[in-house]
């Protein structure tokens, strides 16, 4: 009766011990899978983080700084991310101040068109370019001269010309100033060119001008 009773006492101690381990066992999976899923959850975050500053997403502005708060959201506490992130925020702010610089100068350069044909002068500045082009004396043509400059940041604005286009080759004139170009035009008394791209400063100012044989 007594081996008995060591008997059953020994088989519960066994269960028992096989129990323990059976739950560390359970608990050390547990951290293990938990611990993978946070590196995989890393490893993504870091992968769109750089995706973002590479400027390879094709991500619209606001698609970008939305992924940007879902990558914050989740809070991840890694030096590496926090880091990426920072690198994300400033340049996601620099390209939504060039985008606002763009459009309020955009805005103000159709301002001052609008603000033209209600006074009734020129619309624009091809309509300068031609009325320099074509006016009957020079008292006039360096009027519009003038007037046409002050479209822009400077009388130094470079000007370039396009002569030709094949693919993604562009090949240019000499580049002038508009300064030049305007005095070309009441020289030559013909406008051989048309308005091929303008880039605006933050004033509504034109800093660059691209022309294109017609």
């Amino acid at each position: 009766m007594r081996n008995f009773h060591h008997l059953t006492i020994f088989i519960f101690i066994a269960f028992a011990s096989v129990g323990i381990f059976s739950c560390k066992s359970q608990k050390k999976l547990a951290a293990e899978q938990a611990a993978a899923a946070e590196a995989r959850k890393i490893a993504k975050a870091k992968a769109d983080l750089e995706e973002l500053l590479s400027d390879n997403s094709g991500l619209s502005l606001d698609e970008k700084e939305q992924r940007l708060k879902t990558i914050k959201d989740m809070n991840i506490q890694d030096d590496e991310v926090q880091q990426l992130i920072v690198k994300v925020e400033e340049k996601l702010k620099r390209e939504r101040d060039a985008l606002a610089a763009k459009e309020r100068a955009e805005r103000l350069a159709r301002e001052r068109e609008e603000q033209l044909r209600r006074e009734g002068g020129p619309k624009g500045l091809g309509d300068y370019f031609n009325l320099i082009a074509n006016s009957p004396n020079l008292a006039t043509a360096n009027r519009y001269i003038d007037e046409a400059l002050g479209l822009f940041a400077s009388d130094d604005v470079p000007v370039l010309i396009i002569i030709s286009k094949s693919g993604g080759t562009v090949d240019y004139d000499r580049p002038t100033t508009i300064r030049k170009y305007l005095e070309y035009l009441k020289d030559q008394k013909i406008n051989r060119n048309k308005i091929e791209n303008v880039i605006y400063d933050a004033n509504g100012k034109i800093t660059e001008l691209e022309l294109i044989k017609k």
